[in-house]
């Protein structure tokens, strides 16, 4: 009794089924993914030689442009063209719903000095601890 011998195959797995695999994994992610356009103000900011990178956790942003209007921003909303008022009760509330107590200003580099300080205090009244001011790098 003799058994027949192993046919010689070549042992290149097939990979045709991984490239469709990969291929349809690629149509997927290209399919589900959304862009986000940005919307910017046209504001130059100051300048500063010394700074430190800033986190991205809980975004509470006051933007005032070179003619003083100024914008606020938080996580996923924006209000624009506030009065002080309605600036300082958004405050307010997203403050005493934040857990971090920090505010961020970003304004126009020809801002008057009094405007920047309203903003500034007026942020200390609605409970921020602290307060960043954002600058370009020199």
């Amino acid at each position: 009794m003799q058994f027949e011998g192993y046919r010689r195959s070549s042992h290149i797995p097939n990979l045709t089924p991984l490239i469709d695999i990969v291929f349809l994994l690629l149509i997927f992610f290209m399919l589900t993914s959304h862009f986000v356009n940005q919307e910017s103000l046209n504001i130059e900011l100051p300048k500063a030689e010394t700074g430190e990178a800033l986190g991205e956790n809980n975004l509470l942003e006051i933007i005032i442009n070179a003619n003083g209007v100024i914008d606020y921003k938080h996580d996923s909303y924006k209000n624009d063209a506030m009065s002080l008022k309605a600036l300082e009760e958004l405050l307010r509330k997203d403050l005493s719903a934040s857990s971090e107590k920090s505010v961020r200003i970003k304004g126009d580099q020809s801002v008057a000095f009094s405007k920047a300080v309203e903003i500034l205090d007026l942020a200390r009244k609605a409970g921020a601890s602290g307060v960043d001011i954002i600058t370009e790098d020199k």
